[in-house]
């Protein structure tokens, strides 16, 4: 028999035993006769029957003292009995505090064991849910992960599908005073003679690829990097899907309300306000929350969401202008867009 079991049988009571009600029970047995009672009584009548064969054959004494003698002579006949049957009560009492302190520590004991016996089945189960947690966690952090590693492979033995090449930007954007890079009088810059990025790249790249095996993902990402402008979107991007993954928020878990063409167009023309509030159609509250909180306390987070979305308006803004309906909602089901919207709702520039 295991330790356990003996445990568990020293516990539990005989099959014989009456039923237990609880105090009530407890209190009645406690007021039965216990042998100590018995030996406490025996003792008494044995010490009554002494005193009184003393008076009975010592007779009458003249002078016993009167009131004051009397007392003494009662004191000296009941006090032993008092120390006999305080005698038995003090044993009676620890008896009992030794029988409820093995009941107390039998109790613990099987509840130790019950622990035990629980925390050793539920190890398998709670490590097998932490190992699925931690594959999802991986395979949503793929996307962001696999960019950092797109400019070490080549696919040169697979030859580039034909597709269409409409330009995703009309035009490059011309170098502002406040871009960190203004342009210098050194002739054609290199990114002016090559093609432009077409619609079906720009979008895929914006979606970032789907793991290591992608192949067009991985082409369509190098080929956006090409392009200065699309160059500092994506890397923005990039930041910020990563900033967020370290809180859990990932944009395949977001379902956001898309919103119609005409919306996304409005907020490239330069509208602000209730008009493009559609664009703000992520309500997951839990994101929301940690988002918020975030941008309140880390200052670096703050100045990537900042970037990021300047850059997104820009980009969008071109964007707008040689894209069809159909390519703004595959635009608006990107990655990318989708972390636009969660900013763009926290940041409340949808309001």
């Amino acid at each position: 028999m295991s330790e356990e079991q003996q445990t568990t049988a020293g516990t539990e009571p005989p099959a014989d035993a009456p039923a237990d009600f609880g105090i009530y029970s407890r209190l009645q047995s406690d007021r039965g006769i216990a042998p100590g009672d018995i030996v406490a009584g025996a003792v008494s009548l044995v010490w009554l029957a002494l005193v009184g064969g003393f008076y009975l054959f010592a007779g009458e004494t003249a002078g016993s003292g009167g009131a004051l003698g009397s007392i003494m002579v009662l004191v000296a006949i009941f006090l032993p009995i008092a120390l006999i049957w305080i005698a038995a009560i003090s044993l009676k009492t620890a008896r009992q505090m030794r029988s409820e302190t093995q009941r107390l520590q039998a109790a613990i004991d099987a509840m130790r064991h019950a622990y035990v016996s629980q925390a050793q089945a539920g190890g398998a189960a709670r490590g097998a849910v932490e190992r699925r947690l931690d594959e999802i966690v991986t395979t949503a952090r793929q996307p962001v992960s696999a960019v950092a590693t797109f400019a070490s492979r080549r696919d040169g033995a697979a030859p580039e599908p034909v597709v269409d090449r409409k330009a995703a930007l009309r035009a490059p954007k011309p170098a502002a005073a406040g871009d960190d890079q203004p342009a210098l009088a050194l002739g054609t810059p290199a990114e002016a003679l090559a093609a432009p990025v077409s619609v079906a790249d720009f979008v895929r790249a914006m979606n970032f690829p789907e793991g290591p095996n992608d192949n067009e993902g991985f082409r369509a990402l190098r080929r956006a990097l090409e392009d200065r402008g699309l160059a500092k979107l994506i890397r923005a991007a990039q930041d910020v899907l990563t900033l967020l993954s370290q809180d859990g928020i990932y944009m395949d878990d977001l379902v956001p309300d898309q919103p119609r063409p005409e919306i996304w167009r409005r907020f490239a023309q330069g509208e602000r306000g209730r008009v493009i509030a559609g664009l703000g159609g992520v309500r997951d509250r839990s994101s929301l929350a940690l988002t918020a909180g975030r941008m309140r306390q880390d200052t670096i987070f703050r100045d990537a969401a900042h970037h990021f979305l300047r850059q997104f308006d820009r980009t969008v803004t071109e964007f707008e202008k040689n894209a069809s309906d159909a390519e703004i909602t595959a635009l608006a089901e990107t990655r990318t867009a989708r972390a636009f919207m969660l900013l763009g709702r926290v940041t409340g520039i949808f309001d």
